[in-house]
């Protein structure tokens, strides 16, 4: 009887531990969505072109990817505890940072600050998720961590639009700050300190260099090109270009726009569920990331047509498609872009059982190290060609990821 009450309150201790870490990965989606609602007016608070704005917004990205695999060395090295509280007081001190920014330069060092802070808020519930669960459990945590970091991009959404409306850009930051505090609070209450078990002694850059070349290897370059440009087409477009295209071209107002994202961000949470189960019934996993993310180029497509003057306002004879039309399109490119996760399993396929967790750790990198790319090269695109551009640009990039991942999986068996 002991043994089972001694099971259920490790259970039940487990849960609340991952359940406090996850809200780390919410506040890391929130923090880097908040520019998707607010570009315009922090731009003219730093006197900037929102263009360039939007490109310094970059650093935060390629600060996340570069720190990725130090601090997942760091958590084999010291334990997730002392590592998740060390990145949520990094993450604090950035939004503060933030928050008082008074340019570009200073809001440059504060987004550095939470690029490196939050790149760790997604691994460490995964990371004690896989320590203490079998793989089935860990499925279905790992698909419940996702969802619930998704929630900060839904809070960024309407809830963020209402509170930069009433109370300014800087507002954000300072709450999130406040969550920051909160989170650490729970974390250092709920999730247990555990020895460190010091799996890799050698140095974060000969694991950085060994995770490169394994990604550049021919098992996983397909995989690679096409995770370079994969999340960063729904991270981008949500995080960023979302709330221009719906505010300057499509004439909404904060709040709308705020709720388009939110049925898009919607869409981001639901699809996972729904493509993993269709991966599950279909069994052809190569075709299905292939077709679920030529869709996804496709409909990017049709969204930047539907612009003022474009061929699809045109064919429908209207000045510019109504926003109703990009409603339903963001809609289907958050579900049809849901097919991210199953790169990891086809890297998982791709590699032997030595390899896995470098190979995972390269496909992780790509997804993250693309974005940061992507979001700095449609600064440029949008300041040249405007707004309609950066989605054709995004499209573009998405279907050549497609076509290379299509030739380099061609000859590989056992993928689908």
């Amino acid at each position: 009887m002991a043994t089972t009450d001694d099971a259920g309150t490790a259970t039940r201790t487990l849960i609340f531990a991952l359940l406090a870490l996850a809200c780390g990965h919410m506040l890391s989606t929130l923090l880097r969505t908040i520019p998707a609602v607010s570009l315009d007016l922090m731009a003219a608070d730093f006197h900037i072109e929102p263009q360039a704005l939007a490109s310094l917004t970059s650093i935060y990205p390629f600060a996340f990817a570069a720190a990725q695999i130090p601090v997942g060395a760091a958590m084999d090295r010291f334990g997730v505890r002392p590592v998740s509280l060390s990145l949520l007081a990094g993450t604090v001190f950035g939004a503060v940072a933030s928050g008082f920014a008074t340019g570009a330069a200073s809001f440059a060092v504060g987004q550095f600050m939470l690029g490196v802070a939050t790149s760790g808020m997604l691994m460490c519930p995964m990371t004690l998720a896989a320590k203490q669960l079998s793989t089935g459990r860990f499925g279905l945590w790992s698909g419940a961590i996702l969802s619930i970091g998704n929630i900060g991009m839904l809070l960024s959404s309407s809830p963020l639009a209402f509170v930069v409306d009433a109370y300014g850009w800087r507002a954000g930051f300072w709450i999130s700050a406040a969550g920051g505090v909160a989170v650490a609070l729970a974390v250092f209450a709920l999730v247990p300190q555990q020895p460190a078990e010091h799996k890799d002694d050698s140095s974060p850059l000969s694991q950085m260099i060994e995770v490169l070349r394994l990604g550049l290897s021919r098992p996983l370059r397909g995989l690679i090109a096409l995770a370079l440009v994969s999340l960063a087409t729904s991270l981008v477009l949500r995080g960023l270009w979302g709330g221009p295209w719906l505010m300057d071209v499509k004439g909404l107002s904060r709040v709308e726009a705020g709720n388009q994202l939110g049925a898009f961000t919607l869409a981001m949470i639901a699809g996972p569920l729904c493509i993993g189960m269709i991966d599950r019934r279909l069994g052809r996993r190569r075709a299905l990331v292939a077709g679920s993310h030529m869709a996804g180029a496709l409909l990017l497509a049709l969204m930047a047509l539907g612009a003022p003057h474009y061929p699809v306002s045109v064919l429908f004879g209207v000045p510019v498609m109504p926003p109703q039309y990009d409603l339903v399109l963001f809609v289907l490119i958050g579900l049809a872009t849901s097919a991210q996760p199953l790169l990891f399993g086809m890297s998982r396929q791709l590699v032997d059982a030595q390899t896995t967790g470098k190979a995972l750790a390269a496909v992780n990198l790509a997804f993250f190290l693309g974005a940061a790319l992507v979001q700095s090269v449609t600064g440029a695109v949008a300041a040249l060609a405007g707004l309609p551009a950066v989605l054709l640009f995004m499209a573009a990039m998405l279907a050549i990821g497609v076509l290379v991942f299509l030739a380099y999986t061609l000859p590989l068996r056992g993928t689908g």
